[in-house]
């Protein structure tokens, strides 16, 4: 069985990076003429397809809970922060596909110089940061979400800042909720399964469904960076128990 996953897994490999050259192409042709929504939906059809590849590949199915959480794509004026649990490359590739407001990721800038992947990240209107720079960083963060935040694009940032292990739990930092509170935008936590299925520093996919569970925005007003982030910590460890528990049966 484990090698027909790693034969399948190989073929899907094979297919992003086959498919992601051409693609990353025209999007930077695309880019010299349009910019801004053009540019992310052409590479959000990348990420489909991506997606797609997983599921008929191999086998990577999806199933979410709690899209009435979010606004609708005809509620243009909403803005929210998108706080997912990060286990996988895989909700990277499935958040825009998924949600019907273009995203805007936060991002260590170093991903911008792998070949033609990058250089398509590089043409969408995203925020990626020097890490080593923390104030320069936070600076860029918050001025950079409060303007996509005005022209209706939602910032997404991954509290643990790293993927972490089926089961695990990072350190939940407070960046996202001292950008919701300085912006005064709501959270949104979110729950996500993904290495069940596509394990971290892995390409060997297996089999199954990610489970995504989208928690009620909880309002950022008057509240405290730390305090907050326990709030949306608490939330989506105890839901990852609930749709994982098998994970968790050790801690």
């Amino acid at each position: 069985m484990r090698l027909v996953w790693a034969l399948r897994s190989a073929l899907f490999v094979l297919w992003l990076t086959v498919s992601v050259m051409p693609w990353a192409i025209a999007v930077l042709v695309l880019s010299i003429f349009k910019r801004g929504d053009p540019v992310y939906w052409a590479c959000v059809g990348w990420l489909r397809n991506a997606v797609w590849a997983a599921r008929v590949i191999c086998g990577v199915r999806w199933r979410i809970t709690g899209m009435e959480n979010v606004p609708t794509a005809a509620d243009a004026r909403s803005a929210v922060l998108l706080a997912p649990k990060h286990q996988s490359t895989w909700e990277t590739f499935a958040f825009p596909v998924l949600m019907p407001h273009p995203l805007a990721y936060v991002f260590k800038r170093e991903l911008l110089y792998i070949p033609f992947f990058g250089w398509a990240m590089a043409r969408m209107d995203m925020i990626h940061i020097d890490r080593s720079k923390r104030t320069e960083a936070w600076n860029r963060v918050a001025e950079q979400g409060k303007r996509l935040f005005a022209q209706g694009t939602w910032v997404i940032m991954f509290p643990e800042g790293t993927r972490t292990p089926r089961g695990g739990q990072g350190v939940y930092k407070s960046g996202a909720s001292r950008l919701a509170i300085a912006t005064g935008v709501p959270i949104v936590p979110i729950a996500a399964t993904s290495a069940k299925c596509w394990p971290r520093k892995s390409f060997l996919l297996r089999p199954g469904v990610v489970d995504i569970s989208i928690g009620k925005p909880i309002p950022s007003a008057g509240r405290q960076p730390d305090e907050l982030m326990r709030e949306v910590e608490a939330w989506i460890e105890a839901e990852m128990r609930r749709l994982d528990p098998e994970a968790y049966r050790s801690t």
